[in-house]
């Protein structure tokens, strides 16, 4: 017998005279916020420029969200019918690895703008460190909005997982459940999952900063290496629509990758600066 369970929200937006606020959109930018703000804060206390991350980031979120959408669209193209389903971002559906991507790469090529154009000032050169340097600055702020904004699934009443009737299982409304899963009521809330590991890793990355136990480019990789396992074994509990290769969905396979990549870029790079951490 089931004694509690996690409520749907009643309601995801909110009209404000012709406009419609949607709840998932107020949790990206709650996320976009903290990211850039916390980014700012660690980079300058690298000695990094005041304004380069808030400067980036007008560069770096547009394309992440672009990015996002299409390997939404990319790994779940059965689901959107029409033009306007495919652009729908305030429904849901953006894809974190394509967010962290086409995002990095904006992000790379304003910071290599601003960077060149340091070299014909008086800035310092110590005011724009490596690119690498600049990721792990930003890397805590990022599983921080991915914190955040896993919420605004929960406002969508989404992405949860199979059924559960754990004390904390999420209550799906009729409407809402798969056509295979109309006779139960309560499912794992995998966006909780996901939002609680993404703190997590956060603490985990701004611990080994602080102990400076990683080289340039580490606590970026240690990011992606540790979401993606967090991400392997939430991923395996959802059953929303997704492609699937060899019986396994799509980011199950992306996350086993990247982890592995990530793994063996740590390795390697400790392997050829014999293991120790940058001075």
């Amino acid at each position: 017998m089931q004694w509690a369970y996690l409520p749907s929200p009643s309601i995801s937006v909110v009209e404000l005279g012709p406009f419609t606020v949607h709840f998932y959109a107020l949790c990206i930018i709650a996320g976009i916020v903290v990211a850039v703000w916390l980014g700012e804060r660690r980079f300058v206390a690298r000695g990094g420029a005041p304004g380069v991350v808030t400067d980036v980031a007008y560069w770096a979120v547009p394309a992440g969200i672009i990015g996002g959408r299409l390997y939404h669209l990319a790994t779940s193209w059965s689901s959107e019918r029409t033009f306007l389903d495919a652009i729908a971002i305030w429904r849901g559906g953006l894809g974190i690895w394509g967010a962290i991507s086409l995002g990095a790469l904006g992000a790379y090529l304003r910071y290599r703008v601003l960077k060149n154009r340091n070299s014909t000032n008086s800035t310092k050169e110590s005011a724009f460190p490596s690119f690498a340097v600049f990721m792990d600055a930003l890397a805590p702020g990022i599983v921080l909005a991915q914190a955040i904004g896993r919420w605004g699934n929960w406002f969508n009443i989404e992405l949860f997982g199979k059924p559960s009737t754990l004390p904390w299982a999420l209550e799906v409304p009729l409407n809402k459940r798969p056509v295979s899963y109309q006779t139960i009521a309560t499912f794992h809330p995998t966006f909780l999952y996901e939002s609680l590991w993404c703190i997590a890793v956060a603490l985990l990355l701004l611990w080994v900063s602080r102990r400076e136990l990683l080289r340039e480019g580490g606590v970026f990789l240690l990011y992606v290496a540790s979401y993606s396992f967090g991400r392997f074994w939430i991923e395996g509990l959802r059953i929303d629509e997704s492609e699937q290769i060899l019986g396994l969905r799509f980011n199950i396979w992306v996350s086993v990758l990247l982890f592995t990549g990530a793994a063996i870029a740590t390795f390697d790079r400790r392997k050829r600066n014999g293991g120790m951490a940058a001075e």
